[in-house]
């Protein structure tokens, strides 16, 4: 592999398995930024249909469950959204724990490559 000034870098095993381990964790933070788009859509849209709730005047709204809609009393359906409310803030906030983890992970690994191989790697998106 060539550096800058032209003198050669040796790639050792250990460093590729750094280079690899970089590579996933790397794939597992996209994936994370994407679950955790969908978990705050999932939370607002619960919080919305709380909201829509609130102002029905209706006793017995429709409600989805699974592909069919029923016909539900109001109270059941605030109570069910309330838990789903709970199980998606509980879910976000696994995943931002997560995603901070992998983020450590990874400056710790930038700081091994980048100080073996300079400017010949870049572990860096455009």
């Amino acid at each position: 592999m060539q550096q800058g000034g032209g003198s050669e870098t040796e790639v050792t095993w250990e460093d590729q398995q750094n280079i690899n381990k970089f590579s996933k964790l790397n794939n597992r933070f996209h994936e994370l930024e994407d679950e955790i788009r969908i978990a705050k859509e999932t939370n607002d849209n619960l919080e919305d249909a709380s909201n829509e709730l609130i102002l029905t005047d209706e006793e017995v709204v429709r409600f989805q469950i699974g592909e069919v809609f029923a016909h539900v009393p109001k109270d059941e359906v605030e109570s069910r959204i309330e838990e789903m409310k709970e199980v998606t803030t509980k879910n976000l906030e696994k995943l931002e724990d997560e995603k901070d983890s992998v983020l450590a992970q990874m400056a710790e690994l930038k700081k091994v490559l980048y100080g073996k191989f300079g400017d010949s790697i870049n572990l860096e998106e455009d």
